[in-house]
């Protein structure tokens, strides 16, 4: 393969730059096709573009870089980015993936494409097994910017629902729908904003537009063009799937 493709997902646009700069400089041949500052921007450009290798940092606000790898699996070979050594460690043992410490040396991403010419000459492997590994590493008790309570409107009332009463968030227009088993409200406030309050395990993010608790979800079936639709245990709505999510339920 003389031009591989890689995308970048880094939410820091400095280091972003940096690490695009010294790939250009250390393989010239690379194509870098994508360049992502948040997880869904990652994943949608993994399912269009179908890049060979990805650079993941693993803390990003939403959607995860442990996310974006598990949709990564069996597709690309994955480098994780990452300020924390114990979780990269944990990573490099296993010999599927790499890594790479910030602030990136160029003496190590040099070892590192080194690594990489040649394991693109083979399939890449799947990693589910070290990302769960991985995601249980980095459980931990809530954050203190966990959304514990959703406060919105409808009409000229204002509700209440603890997070717990969620069942999903879809985005419209400049408003976000937030649906429990009885009730609805709308808050103003972007997806991508909200996501990152919310606890991943918990709640999955399965369209641009839509973030949905896992536990209230009944069954997934495709619709007469082959998308994937979510039907729900306590509610008549079916929710989209996109392509780039489908990887969510394809052990299911």
């Amino acid at each position: 393969m003389i031009h591989p493709a890689a995308l970048v997902a880094e939410d820091e646009a400095p280091q972003r730059r940096a690490l695009c700069d010294l790939l250009h400089e250390l393989w010239p041949q690379l194509q870098i096709v994508a360049e992502c500052e948040e997880g869904l921007a990652a994943i949608e450009a993994l399912h269009t573009l179908r890049p060979q290798i990805a650079f993941l940092d693993i803390r990003m606000p939403g959607v995860s870089g442990l996310e974006v790898a598990r949709a990564a699996s069996s597709q690309a070979h994955v480098v994780f980015t990452t300020a924390y050594d114990e979780y990269a460690v944990t990573a490099f043992e296993e010999g599927v993936v790499d890594y790479l410490l910030k602030p990136i040396r160029r003496e190590r991403l040099a070892q590192t494409v080194e690594r990489l010419k040649q394991r693109i000459e083979s399939a890449p492997p799947g990693i589910d097994t070290l990302i769960d590994a991985l995601q249980g590493r980095l459980a931990a008790p809530a954050p203190a910017r966990t959304i514990r309570w959703i406060t919105g409107s409808v009409g000229r009332a204002t509700k209440m629902f603890a997070i717990d009463e969620v069942l999903f968030f879809q985005a419209q227009d400049k408003y976000v729908r937030v649906v429990s088993a009885t009730d609805e409200l709308q808050i103003r406030m972007p997806l991508r904003e909200l996501a990152a309050g919310l606890d991943p395990e918990v709640f999955w993010q399965v369209h641009r537009s839509v973030i949905v608790c896992a536990r209230a979800i009944r069954k997934i079936e495709p619709d007469g063009d082959g998308r994937l639709l979510l039907h729900l245990k306590t509610r008549p709505e079916l929710l989209p799937v996109s392509n780039a999510f489908q990887y969510r339920f394809k052990s299911m």
